[in-house]
């Protein structure tokens, strides 16, 4: 399919893609539009950024146009459960977009607020559901969502659901939906163990990939940055000289860490802001509006919340820190280059992380160009002139709202990948394995990246629980 009009969709959803100008599926919606049509049910291995929302919604929502009926009270017709708030709030968009010529009812719930505006949400139950797990037990346990009306069930983003824990909430979840309904199954990679829950939860499903499994965006210019751990406050002040990064994610480990990066870069004059679990859910909202209309051009953040950071024109992806989990590197620099476009990825890597790089460059099967700027002179100089941020707290791993088993599979990510302790990080003075990477210190990469225009508006305010 060439057309979003060669589907045969509800005109309603026809008007409503005109409208926001989309035109010609993505490959993932061009392959799973028709199959989740016909009833089938779906495999999707595919990265962010590729569409996929809109792979599952556009036909959904054809469904619900074509069988209307109200929905139980307290109920829904369809559930997708999300890993994050973040993501939960632009999937619930995402169905309000598209259905916004049907009277489509959608309700997001997730956790970090009040349940009274969730429960009033939910009361003459909806069409669409969009929920984060350990929220949504509460809901059921307390019996102010019943699910036994579900036509249909999408699990997002399922391998982060493993890594958050979510495993077993998710199999709790389960047994409260009918057995007889459609399930469509998402995940940016395919671990032993989320293959054994797709195997569990589909029954002769279509199956797509989109990217070979655990590579990385081919159109994001990747390099590594060889740099001591000490100095790499100092070598980001430095990148952000360069014009060109304009709208830029930087990722850190921890909480805490996000934190203290943000306010290094204030003390340079960068405007940023941090996002992380220990956010109240304003403050995320705030921050991630800030970013989408330009009024910062550094969001700092942890991966509990890169998930749903769903923003077009981000310029360059840093990771302060390598990820313990290799695959969280392919989700960290697919916040760039999205929609077809290209985007820069920039990695430190101190020697105490040189294992993470390696299992990073084993799972996404390439070598990463890198480049040596320990003992550089001139960033030894931009250290010392660097000032201190005050009031920052100790460390802790961004674990707030993750999940029952959170904390205990953390650890043992830890222990695999080479982590010390909840804060995710490697002992001081781990040996230096592998070779030194790269160019000669004096020889510096430019990094200038896609010139992109700022000020990139948001499609709709999050955190909105539902349109009735």
């Amino acid at each position: 399919m060439t057309q979003f009009t060669e589907f045969g969709l509800a005109a309603p959803l026809l008007k409503a893609l005109a409208g926001e100008g989309y035109t010609t599926p993505t490959p993932i919606q061009a392959q799973a539009i028709p199959g989740v049509m016909a009833g089938r049910d779906l495999q999707g291995i595919a990265q962010t950024g590729t569409g996929k929302t809109a792979a599952f919604a556009l036909p959904i929502l054809h469904r619900l146009a074509a069988e209307k009926r109200q929905p139980e009270r307290k109920g829904a017709r369809v559930l997708v459960l999300s890993p994050t708030r973040e993501l939960a709030s632009q999937i619930g968009e995402s169905f309000r977009t598209y259905g916004k010529h049907m009277g489509v009812s959608v309700a997001v719930i997730f956790g970090g607020v009040k349940y009274g505006a969730q429960h009033k949400a939910m009361a003459n139950g909806v069409d669409v559901l969009v929920a984060t797990p350990g929220r949504l037990l509460d809901h059921l346990q307390e019996k102010t969502i019943i699910l036994k009306g579900v036509e249909i069930f999408v699990l997002d983003e399922a391998d982060q659901m493993l890594d958050l824990g979510f495993v077993l909430p998710i199999r709790k979840i389960v047994a409260h939906i009918p057995k007889v309904r459609q399930n469509l199954f998402f995940s940016a990679t395919m671990p032993t163990e989320i293959g054994k829950l797709a195997s569990e939860l589909l029954t002769d499903p279509l199956r797509i990939a989109v990217a070979p499994q655990a590579t990385t965006v081919e159109k994001v210019n990747q390099r590594v940055l060889f740099v001591e751990q000490s100095r790499k406050r100092a070598l980001l002040s430095e990148l952000f000289d360069d014009p060109g990064f304009k709208r830029v994610i930087v990722f850190t480990r921890t909480k805490r860490g996000a934190d203290r990066v943000a306010r290094s870069l204030e003390q340079v004059g960068v405007d940023a802001a941090a996002i992380h679990g220990d956010k109240s859910q304003g403050q995320r909202e705030r921050a991630l509006a800030d970013f989408k209309a330009g009024k910062v051009r550094a969001l700092v953040a942890t991966d509990i919340a890169a998930r749903g950071i769903d923003i077009d024109a981000v310029s360059h992806v840093v990771q302060f820190e390598l990820p313990n989990v290799p695959e969280s590197y392919v989700h960290r620099i697919g916040r760039t280059a999205r929609a077809g476009a290209d985007g820069s990825a920039v990695a430190f890597c101190a020697d105490d992380e040189r294992t993470l790089l390696r299992d990073i460059q084993k799972v996404t099967r390439q070598t990463i160009p890198s480049f040596d700027r320990r003992n550089d002179k001139q960033l030894g100089a931009a250290t010392a002139a660097l000032p201190e941020p005050q009031g920052v707290k100790p460390e802790r791993a961004d674990t707030r709202g993750a999940g029952p088993h959170r904390g205990q599979h953390q650890q043992k990510r830890n222990r695999n990948h080479g982590g010390g302790g909840a804060g995710g990080h490697r002992h001081e003075g781990a040996p230096a394995r592998g070779n030194g990477g790269g160019e000669k210190p004096a020889q510096r990469p430019a990094f200038k990246g896609p010139q992109r225009g700022g000020g990139a508006q948001s499609s709709g305010r999050t955190g909105v629980w539902s349109n009735r």
